[in-house]
């Protein structure tokens, strides 16, 4: 997309009918773009097309479908409309659509980070992975044959959908990095542990995810750390599992009110460039700040609290993203949707940062 005129490429929302000659930025504004490189993602003017107009991508970037080139994409970004993995409430298989909604309003410049994202980054929405709900398995397996689809230079960040969905976005990441025999390091931030072996005789539910990719070697279970769970477990054996394994837990109580902070910051330095991936499960947040997800724990982050402790991450090499468990018919005015829009901006401004 390097070069292309903006006057005659008709990017996702972009209306064809305007005369951006008559609809020109203000002069300040046409100066300091002048100044700045070739964004690496174009992106409809707002000034032109209004943010509430036209087809709705994640973040307003381009569809895959409409790039000239994806030799050089750095990130797909896709929805995994699935939720038959819950083991309570379901509904979070409109959570993709309902997060693209909600980030019509993301910007492109992130301020603590100091960096235009769509300028460093090739960014494109690749849509919805096909995902039947009958068999979970199958299911899952179509997203990984979707995901290996994608082009292969471009790492992946997908929007759930249940935390089922993470052992295919994890499993094609890991793929697509040559299935390395060391596995990925993972920073999970979720309420809930999801290492439980099977529920109900399926084992893989949302509840599961990680003891099935320790099994195919796809994580290392010593360089994974879950962070933010909270909450009454079934029973002490719960913990079993991730300490057995080698699992790094550290609770909300523990970052709120003991060392959990410093060493989440011990865990970062020590994976240096080691490929990582994020998975977040929007239930670590607490249910006041984000009411939308199907098993809701009391307690947790802030919104603002989980932005900023993404932020800490910078540095982290980060090779995949999901954002999972969003559902929308819980979700008041938007606000979990919206929050989980902008945790995958900061998970993309992390790559934006970062020296690869």
């Amino acid at each position: 997309m390097r070069g292309t005129d903006a006057r005659r490429t008709p990017f996702v929302g972009h209306s064809t009918g305007l005369d951006l000659h008559a609809l020109r930025p203000i002069s300040r504004v046409e100066s300091r773009l002048h100044s700045m490189a070739e964004p690496k993602t174009r992106l409809p003017d707002s000034r032109v097309t209004p943010r509430f107009a036209g087809l709705c991508s994640f973040g307003r970037y381009p569809l895959l479908t409409d790039l000239p080139d994806v030799s050089t994409l750095d990130w797909a970004i896709y929805g995994v409309p699935y939720d038959s993995g819950v083991t309570y409430r379901p509904g979070a298989r409109f959570g993709p659509r309902s997060i693209r909604e909600q980030s019509q309003y993301l910007k492109r410049y992130h301020l603590e980070h100091g960096v235009d994202v769509c300028e460093v980054l090739s960014l494109a929405d690749a849509g919805d992975a096909p995902a039947p709900p009958y068999h979970p398995k199958q299911a899952l397996d179509g997203v990984i044959a979707f995901a290996d689809a994608l082009p292969t230079n471009a790492r992946l960040l997908a929007l759930g959908g249940d935390h089922s969905i993470a052992y295919a976005n994890i499993m094609a990441t890991w793929r697509r990095l040559g299935s390395p025999d060391e596995g990925l390091a993972v920073l999970h931030l979720d309420s809930h542990l999801d290492t439980v072996d099977e529920v109900w005789g399926e084992k893989y539910s949302h509840a599961s995810p990680f003891v099935r990719l320790v099994e195919a070697g796809a994580i290392d279970p010593r360089f994974m750390m879950s962070i933010g769970i909270k909450g009454p477990l079934n029973a002490a054996a719960d913990l079993d599992y991730g300490h057995d394994a080698g699992i790094n837990v550290v609770t909300y109580d523990d970052w709120k009110l003991k060392d959990g902070d410093r060493r989440i910051r011990d865990f970062v330095r020590r994976l240096e460039r080691r490929p990582t991936y994020i998975t977040f499960d929007i239930d670590c947040i607490d249910p006041a700040y984000a009411p939308g997800t199907g098993t809701p724990s009391v307690g947790g982050f802030t919104s603002a609290e989980a932005l900023i402790l993404l932020r800490s991450f910078a540095g982290v090499n980060v090779a995949g993203a999901d954002v999972v468990e969003v559902l929308p018919d819980r979700d008041v005015a938007g606000n979990t949707a919206l929050l989980a829009a902008h945790v995958a901006f900061e998970i993309l401004a992390l790559d934006a940062i970062s020296d690869r």
